[in-house]
């Protein structure tokens, strides 16, 4: 994230101001490994530190920070982005939320959206893009700061939309294996009071290294109040998720071409991908 960012702000920089600017894919030994070596031996609060500051000197820049978070249904794409959000004091926009929260006021489209997704089948992109086009312009006009949007775009054709009405500086792929996605959404779980989302599902798998996952149980506040999206039974999961293999591919090459793509496999549980992340 840190390299993606310090990117941005390279490309954002006036043209007299000098840069210099080490890949660690291709830098040799020396400075350059040795600063990547250091930020690998620091914590989370440390890197969150550095997360921060490059971001502050984008926005002075007079730029707004606009990211996208890709990833099969499961992956996480919510939990880092929300939380990267913080950090970064940048909104974060969930597609699925406003989709979620479309269909909980009980509106005509509401009502629509809840048909298709009830059967695992994507949305089409004019729904999508008509409620996200209005979360993007509430917020330029509200002086956020950019945002973090996951859950979209899904298809090559979303992604050239929304090209159209916002400019996208970074993506960041996020990956897992399908049989621990297929555990980890069927165990995703919501509190109706609250809102918020949790997940039961308690994953180790034997590798080397292995994948270890531990819940994120609810509070003893929430516990009674669980409730499971409709949409996270197995069936349901497979087919979502067979669908997104089948556009994900064309999605992530139209941003690697343009040069914005960054893939990431996680591994390990939240406190242990965070820094990886960062």
């Amino acid at each position: 994230t840190m390299q993606s960012l310090r990117r941005s702000i390279i490309s954002h920089r006036p043209a007299f101001a000098p840069v210099v600017s080490v890949n660690p894919l291709y830098a040799p030994a020396g400075a350059g490994w040795g600063m990547v070596a250091q930020r690998r031996h620091k914590s989370t609060d440390a890197l969150a530190d550095e997360l921060v500051s490059a971001c502050d000197e984008l926005l002075a820049a007079g730029k707004r920070i606009n990211w996208v978070f890709l990833g099969a249904p499961g992956v996480g794409k919510g939990t880092y982005a929300s939380r990267i959000s913080k950090l970064m004091k940048i909104p974060h926009i969930s597609a699925g939320d406003l989709v979620r929260d479309e269909i909980k006021r009980g509106t005509e489209l509401g009502a629509r959206m809840s048909a298709i997704t009830s059967k695992g089948q994507l949305l089409p992109d004019a729904m999508i893009l008509d409620i996200l086009k209005g979360r993007v312009e509430k917020g330029i006009e509200e002086g956020e700061r950019g945002f973090l949007l996951d859950g979209f775009p899904r298809t090559v054709a979303q992604a050239e939309e929304l090209d159209k009405f916002t400019e996208v500086q970074q993506v960041m792929n996020l990956g897992l294996r399908e049989d621990i996605l297929v555990e980890k959404c069927c165990a995703r779980r919501v509190c109706k009071e609250c809102g918020k989302n949790f997940n039961i599902a308690d994953i180790y798998h034997p590798g080397d290294p292995p994948i270890v996952m531990p819940p994120l149980n609810p509070p003893a506040g929430c516990e009674d109040k669980m409730e499971q999206r409709k949409d996270d039974t197995e069936e349901v999961v497979k087919a979502r998720l067979q669908v997104y293999k089948d556009n994900s591919v064309p999605v992530e090459e139209f941003y690697r071409t343009a040069g914005m793509l960054t893939d990431f496999e996680i591994k390990s549980g939240i406190p242990e991908t965070m820094p990886r992340i960062l």
